[in-house]
């Protein structure tokens, strides 16, 4: 059989970097292709030129046999590729028909001007969009407003608007990245209506476990190269990770049951703001014991950014206390709350965590450089700190020719190990982990993993904060479920199953569960 999509010697370059490598890839019909990779692998490249966003250098591009050029996102559009991207490309404020229309005026009479769409234009678009969605089991009412639908709805919407266009070629790129567990199993029972259907679809993930749920093929891109293309059948998470990675990977780390003392972390009611001064965080009571990792678990969006920002003095705290090791640190400062000897992993390392102008021998004494040995007076002991910055970079695996290189010039990963390096380099009283393994490929995950572990082990207490299920469900010792910035349960992370914290997670108690 012909194959839907087939790209051959895909090559491009960018001013010191060669994303894509002689990339040869194809699409059979009817089929759901995984795409893997470590970030920075080159698959959003690759994808970006299969959707016209960027002209590959050298290569072929061939769709149902015939060879094309796709020199901008209409022309792929027009070829029948969809693309439905992981940040989603809605306008909140309009209703799902009139999300679907933007961009298709053409079936406005020519004598209306834009803008003038009649009750008739929206009726025969509302009526197409029921007709896709009762075909392909995509449940979406034309008349809701985006702002008002959960994110899955979002989804589908997304993937409506591709199949009015006629796609018959799906690109997915990182579609459960903000989907509770049951929220990805619906999108996997869709996937396989489309393909039933005739459509085919290119899945990209990171996520080992999604892979073996749906996919008919798996390929793995490694530095800009496709490494190769295995059956779900011959392939395990262990040689997928090491197809990614180049070597054996340990994806579940080893620990020990916890054995948690004193409270380290105590929140009353807190209360927090978002910069819409909407409340983010409302009325959250937790406490974390040394000796422990608290998980906060939850769809992206509930609260999980200003809680940490609250906790570490990066954000006014509007209500109640928060109490770290006896004292209240509600109001403090985030250098009170350093010398508090808490440590904070942040979301965005580029924003909250480094200096991307500074040497990674200066962002490895961030916290303390005004402080024995590193400063005498007003005075910086620059061989201490470059002694400092040499011990970490070897402890923590730093991949870097010197010390003196800037931190803005390092991959993701080895910008995450500075950061990590950094904080559990002092004394260590509480870990606040914000998302830290975003964005970070399986080896680079394994390490901080162990890390975090280690500092529970060495008697700190950790909260950690993670949109990857995954994650928390490996690590954490209690996982606490945030929805709407409300704490709707605390589970012992020994009994918790995907299932009750996915209900959770969608905001679905006990008790609304036996209504």
């Amino acid at each position: 059989m012909t194959p839907a999509l087939q790209a051959t010697g895909i090559t491009k370059r960018f001013p010191g970097v060669l994303a894509n490598d002689q990339v040869s890839f194809t699409l059979e019909k009817g089929e759901i292709h995984a795409l893997l990779g470590e970030n920075g692998a080159g698959k959003s490249t690759l994808m970006n030129i299969l959707y016209g966003l960027y002209q590959p250098d050298e290569g072929e591009i061939f769709i149902n046999g015939q060879w094309t050029q796709i020199q901008t996102p209409h022309d792929a559009i027009a070829k029948g590729i969809g693309m439905v991207h992981q940040h989603f490309m809605l306008v909140p404020p309009l209703t799902v028909t009139e999300n679907i229309m933007l961009g298709q005026e053409s079936i406005i009479p020519a004598s209306r001007p834009l803008g003038q769409l009649s009750v008739l234009d929206r009726r025969s678009v509302a009526a197409r969009i029921r007709e896709i969605s009762q075909q392909y089991g995509l449940a979406v009412d034309p008349d809701a407003y985006i702002r008002d639908l959960p994110v899955g709805a979002q989804q589908r919407v997304e993937i409506i608007k591709a199949l009015y266009r006629s796609a018959d070629i799906l690109i997915l790129d990182e579609p459960t990245a903000v989907l509770t567990p049951q929220e990805a199993d619906d999108l996997f029972v869709i996937m396989r209506s489309l393909v039933a259907q005739g459509k085919s679809i290119i899945f990209i993930t990171h996520k080992l476990r999604e892979v073996f749920a749906v996919a008919d093929c798996i390929s793995v891109m490694r530095a800009g190269q496709m490494v190769g293309s295995v059956k779900p059948a011959a392939a395990t998470k262990e040689t997928l990770a090491e197809m990614m990675v180049g070597r054996e990977v340990i994806l579940q780390i080893d620990k020990s049951d916890a054995h948690p003392t004193d409270v380290v972390l105590d929140l009353d009611a807190l209360g927090v703001m978002d910069d819409r001064r909407h409340l983010a965080v409302d009325g959250v009571s937790l406490q974390v014991r040394a000796g422990e990792i608290l998980g906060i678990a939850g769809v992206q969006g509930n609260g999980q950014v200003e809680l940490a920002e609250a906790l570490t003095g990066l954000r006014k705290v509007a209500s109640g206390k928060v109490n770290i090791l006896g004292h209240d640190t509600t109001h403090a400062s985030p250098r009170q709350i350093i010398e508090s000897n808490v440590s904070h992993i942040p979301e965005d390392r580029h924003k909250h965590g480094l200096v991307l102008a500074f040497p990674i021998r200066d962002n490895m004494v961030l916290c303390t450089y005004y402080r024995s040995p590193f400063a005498h007076g007003i005075e910086l002991d620059f061989p201490v700190i470059e002694k400092q910055a040499e011990e970490l970079v070897a402890m923590f695996d730093v991949r870097t020719p010197s010390t003196m290189t800037s931190a803005g010039s390092l991959s993701g990963g080895n910008q995450q190990k500075v950061i990590v390096a950094r904080e559990l380099a002092r004394p260590v009283k509480l870990l606040i982990a914000n998302q830290p393994t975003r964005g970070l490929d399986v080896g680079s995950i394994e390490f901080i993993h162990r890390r975090i572990v280690e500092a529970r082990d060495s008697g700190a207490a950790v909260l950690l904060i993670s949109a990857e299920l995954d994650e928390i469900m490996s690590l954490s010792d209690r996982i606490a479920v945030m929805y709407k910035g409300q704490i709707l349960d605390t589970l012992d992370a020994r009994s918790a199953t995907r299932e009750a914290l996915g209900l959770l997670m969608a905001g679905v108690t006990k008790e609304a569960a036996h209504v």
